[in-house]
């Protein structure tokens, strides 16, 4: 029995389904859960379009001109095709589990004790015996009580899909992943855009090279960010918004997207009924194999605050179902996770961070390659961005990456196996690259790091 059909629910499905087991799965909003109807899936798809601007503002620099007509963006028909592919990615879902002779149950599931599911639904309750329980019920937007989320003018991220018009000026509360990557898109969409970060820099949990870069790449195309700038709440007003920070500025808009993270969509499902422990902030305590306290239950995904990415909620997945049935299992590793943040440019990282190397003390010898030296970027008329390499000293062996470029998530996979597999840098610079490729700036990256001399630590 799974509750949440999510990426941590669909896919554990697919592989108890594959190991001989009777499956059902309990979702209340839709197959694919929220990461394809309200978050990944739609997000994407809208800084897609943004990409598509944004790469278009580099065509003079290539000799390309518009005869002066420009682009405009119509939000009515973007947003429709964003919800028309998150609708037709979640039918998609939940065909495949039918195919494979998943039960789906449309309802509200929980848990009636460590065996026991109860669901409700339009025609009332109905109680299910399991064997084995998989919670990937995910999490919602933080609300801010002084910023309480009307669907109009002040939205969380689930909101913004069902704007007809795009925001004049957008205010974006939060600085994290969600904040820079939602400030990016309508900046590139068209919206004058202002990024309130209570930090002293945008995505303050991330590489301060990739970072920083990305801020001033925000800053240099006229987006305003608001350092050390607590917001204190949000207002409608005859016009838009005002956002009062706690040092008494008002910051006014015609909309605001609250982006200050998520809470696990843990309570009342019965989890601390049935004895599953959760941590203080609401999120079910899991093993690398994604056991909770009970026997017989599971966990998954953004609900257990381990990494909130639908990659690692799937593997989480896929990894409670094959220990629960007894099939060979390797747990998580969250050392080989690689993550991708889709601003413009984006940012790739797997591995060891700096920051983590150097609080670890661990011994390492790191080298950047600037993207702007690389002759496939140029062509592409790309200027910002860089590939950075961690190494162990004497061994060699690649231990992270960073990689700010344009389809960063897809130049990352490279070093993502050099981590998994523990290759050395000499491994890696000794394959072939196509040239020119911006893969190439990695094996350059590699080679420079042969014989690179003194670590840091």
């Amino acid at each position: 029995m799974i509750l949440g059909g999510g990426p941590g629910g669909y896919e554990a499905a697919l592989v108890a389904r594959r190991l001989g087991a009777q499956v059902t799965v309990i979702e209340r909003q839709g197959v694919g859960g929220a990461a394809v109807l309200t978050d990944v899936v739609p997000s994407k798809t809208l800084i897609a379009t943004a990409e598509w601007l944004t790469l278009a503002e580099t065509a003079p620099a290539l000799g390309i001109r518009d005869g002066g007509a420009g682009h405009r963006v119509d939000l009515t028909a973007v947003n429709a095709r964003v919800r028309a592919l998150a609708d037709a990615q979640s039918a998609d879902i939940r065909a495949r589990l039918e195919r494979e002779g998943i039960v789906v149950v449309t309802g509200e599931g929980r848990l009636d004790g460590p065996g026991r599911v109860v669901v409700g639904g339009e025609t009332g309750e109905t109680a299910y015996d399991a064997d084995t329980i998989l919670v990937s019920v995910g999490a919602t937007p933080r609300v801010l009580p002084t910023a309480v989320p009307d669907g109009e003018r002040i939205l969380t991220w689930t909101q913004l899909y069902h704007l007809d018009e795009l925001p004049q000026r957008l205010i974006v509360v939060g600085s994290g992943v969600t904040g820079a990557e939602f400030a990016g898109a309508y900046r590139a969409l068209g919206s004058d855009v202002v990024l309130v970060s209570s930090r002293d820099r945008v995505l303050p949990g991330e590489d301060e090279d990739a970072a920083a870069l990305l801020e001033g790449v925000f800053r240099s195309h006229g987006m305003e960010v608001l350092s050390r700038s607590r917001a204190a709440g949000a207002e409608r007003t005859a016009t838009g918004v005002a956002v009062h920070l706690e040092d008494g500025r008002v910051v006014e808009g015609s909309h605001v997207l609250v982006a200050v993270g998520a809470v696990p969509a843990t309570s009342g499902i019965g989890l601390a009924e049935a004895g599953v422990t959760l941590s203080g902030s609401g999120h079910v305590v899991v093993d690398k194999v994604s056991r909770t306290s009970v026997r017989g239950v599971y966990a998954a995904g953004d609900c257990t605050g381990v990494l909130p990415l639908a990659s690692v909620a799937a593997q989480q997945g896929r990894i409670a179902m094959a220990h629960a049935l007894g099939d060979a299992v390797e747990p998580l590793r969250l050392d080989h996770v690689a993550a991708n943040i889709f601003t413009a440019p984006e940012i790739a990282t797997v591995g060891a961070s700096e920051k983590r190397l150097r609080e670890r003390g661990a011994r390492y010898v790191t080298t950047t390659i600037p993207l702007a030296r690389n002759p496939r970027a140029k062509m592409l008329g790309m200027r910002d961005g860089f590939v950075k390499l961690f190494a162990h000293p004497e061994a060699g062996v690649v231990l992270g990456g960073v990689v700010v470029a344009q389809r960063a998530s897809e130049m990352i996979f490279p070093i993502t196996l050099a981590v998994a597999h523990r290759l050395t840098v000499d491994d890696v610079a000794g394959a072939f690259t196509v040239y020119p490729s911006l893969s190439g700036s990695i094996a350059e990256a590699a080679r420079t790091l042969h014989g690179a001399g003194e670590p840091r630590a």
